[in-house]
């Protein structure tokens, strides 16, 4: 039952501003969702979601339902102040209709609706309805029910009012256009997360989600947010160097600041933020003021303390996992995609609020303040003895009159967009890859045996690593320092293509995953760049006679036998490894670029992203074991 509370009295049509159509949404999806497959997808969903929590944010709804259909419809209903659905002046019709069929139409781009937003360009409920095959809205308002129908975005006929209710909100039912999106099959546990997040940054929202698929049901409320949601995003083999979580909270000048942040005893700075909801995964001018306020606070207890000793920002942030949660009016984000926010007032607005709240809780803390104090200085002794090992690596950095790593085979083009690089598992197979390869835009580097797993490392034993400043200096990068913070410097980037190859076994599969976490941990812009690939190299060779085919999986490999017929002259070759091909073999199955298969790495939840990596590769084994139960069943065994 959706609850019955006071409307606002702003919330008319006339908060409802049109700003343009949108009849290109439907040729063009990918530039308003980024993709049409699973992403894009779930990028509806969570545009519908993001106008309930908004209203929620606004403070008239406190209850959001989600259901998944069998037959691919979803469901999001809210039981907020409900879409106005009287006449709009200038559009002359339904300000239900304007929000739904007008890009750019919504109560956010008046300031008297809502206060705060998650929602910025507009483009939200009226491209979920464009990419939609069918969808129905009913509206829950002022004591009335109302509904009205699309296709394909075009509405079917005016808004109907279909009686009397005592239910107030907004119901969103469609269906995506299946012959726009490659899937229209939804993952649960993408929702799931989402719900679970929100839950967290909006004390006392009930978020509801129900898959009738698998009939799974699950609520979502926190009392105390962020407060319980950050020991959540603590790695297990993350001690706290203190019990509890510190939490710092203030408003100025109507930006609301919230944030928790503990210390823990390894080596990593991890800090999620948020601006009305939205993860800002790219940073932003509220980072920067937490940042700076850390800096400045704990600063002024180490002055002094350690003779012959600098301390620099990174020194304060080491072994600092915090959430942190903005809350503003028309915030400024950098791109389309809402992740790195621009609004220069909010730095300086975080760093006073955090840096005082802060500064209380050190003073009345002693004993916190020195395990603290004691983490930051043996941080900038490891820093120092990084910065060593870093720099070795950036002496070694090829220029173009320099010499290049002595296993590296390098190509002869010299232009980084028409090179790629092949990362190879061992000499072997580095060798037939070698052999194969088209010298002009291709380059080997062979790596010998498993690198070091950098998760669980310090960084400066990373850097003094043999196999992985083989790969620095291949690639023409290296990691410095601007503003306090690591940065990886890609000016001399030598390759715009960077493919990892391995065995197509578990060996391989390891071997894959621990260079993965090497990008993902130091060089991740390479892979928000879209630079990262893996090889897929076939698992047998099927020959009869004369013919032979190659096929990449077990399904393949039955479909080539049964078509083949007499199983008896069938010869199956299964390849454990690259080594067990020749190098015209390797070259037609896993390097021509006309007939190659290549997955592009990308980073779909940079916070999920975080939490994989963290579990499959750090230090605590129970989390692990926990993971490979639960998805044992989509195991590969390799025999």
């Amino acid at each position: 039952m959706i609850n019955n509370h006071p409307d606002g009295k702003n919330y008319t049509a006339d908060s409802i501003q049109s700003l343009e159509g949108i009849e290109h949404i439907r040729k063009r999806p990918s530039m308003y969702i980024g993709d049409v497959g699973l992403r894009g997808l779930h990028h509806l969903l969570q545009e519908v979601l993001d106008n309930s929590v908004d209203e929620s944010l606004a403070g008239f709804c406190d209850k959001i339902w989600i259901t998944i259909h069998n037959d691919g419809f979803v469901t999001v209903l809210d039981n907020g102040r409900g879409i106005p659905i009287d006449i709009h002046k200038k559009e002359g019709k339904s300000a239900l209709e304007v929000v739904m069929t007008k890009i750019g139409s919504g109560g956010k781009f008046d300031k008297n609706s809502y206060k705060v937003s998650g929602g910025l360009h507009g483009v939200g409920i009226s491209c979920v309805n464009a990419l939609s095959r069918k969808l129905v809205v009913n509206i829950y308002r002022h004591g009335n029910m109302y509904q009205q129908e699309y296709f394909q975005g075009k509405a079917l006929y005016p808004v109907k009012y279909l009686g009397k209710s005592n239910l107030r909100g907004t119901k969103i039912h469609y269906l995506a256009d299946e012959s726009v999106f490659q899937t229209i099959s939804y993952d649960y546990q993408i929702i799931y997360n989402r719900m679970r997040e929100l839950a967290f940054l909006n004390k006392g929202l009930h978020l509801f989600l129900k898959d009738e698929r698998s009939n799974k049901i699950n609520h979502f409320v926190s009392k105390n947010g962020l407060k319980e949601y950050l020991p959540l995003l603590l790695a297990k083999n993350q001690s706290p160097l203190i019990k509890e979580v510190i939490f710092m909270e203030g408003e100025k000048d109507n930006i609301l600041v919230e944030t928790a942040m503990v210390y823990h005893t390894s080596f990593k700075e991890k800090i999620y933020s948020y601006v009305n909801n939205v993860n800002t995964y790219e940073g932003g001018t509220h980072i920067s003021g937490f940042r700076r306020a850390l800096t400045r606070t704990l600063k002024k207890y180490t002055d002094g303390l350690v003779s012959k000793m600098e301390f620099i920002g990174e020194d304060f942030r080491e072994g600092v996992t915090a959430v942190l949660s903005v809350r503003m009016m028309h915030p400024q984000f950098e791109g389309q995609t809402k992740t790195k926010l621009s609004n220069h007032e909010i730095g300086g607005i975080v760093e006073k609020i955090v840096g005082e709240i802060l500064s209380n809780y050190l003073e009345e803390h002693p004993n916190e303040r020195k395990k603290i104090i004691d983490k930051v200085i043996l941080s900038a002794k490891a820093r120092q003895a990084a910065k060593k090992a870093r720099e070795l690596i950036q002496k070694k950095t090829p220029t173009t009159n320099s010499v290049l790593p002595g296993k590296l085979a390098d190509c002869s083009y010299d232009d980084p967009s028409h090179c790629e690089i092949y990362l190879v598992e061992g000499d072997s197979a580095g060798g037939t890859a070698k052999q194969g390869r088209d010298r002009k835009f291709q380059a080997v580097l062979p790596l010998r045996g498993k690198i070091l797993n950098v998760e669980k490392s310090m960084q400066y034993k990373i850097f003094e690593n043999e196999e992985i400043k083989k790969i620095f200096t291949s690639l023409g990068v290296f990691i410095g320092i601007e503003n306090d913070q690591e940065v990886l410097n890609i000016q001399k980037l030598r390759y715009k293509k960077i493919i990892i190859m391995t065995d197509a076994d578990i060996d391989g599969s390891h071997i894959s995953t621990l260079i993965l976490t090497l990008f993902f941990r130091y060089m991740k812009s390479l892979i928000e760049l879209g630079y990262i690939y893996i090889a897929t190299p076939p698992l047998y060779l099927i020959r009869k006679g004369g013919y032979s085919q190659y096929a990449w999986n077990d399904q393949q490999r039955e479909e080539i036998i049964n078509k083949l017929g007499n199983q008896k002259s069938v010869y199956i070759q299964r390849y454990k490894g690259l080594g067990e091909m020749n190098a015209e073999q390797l070259w037609e199955t896993t390097m021509n670029p006309k007939k190659r298969t290549l997955r592009k790495v990308c980073i779909a939840n940079p916070v999920h992203a975080d939490e994989i990596f963290s579990i499959l590769m750090g230090g605590d084994v129970p989390p692990r074991r926990t993971f490979i139960e639960q998805h044992a069943i989509h195991a590969k065994i390799d025999v």
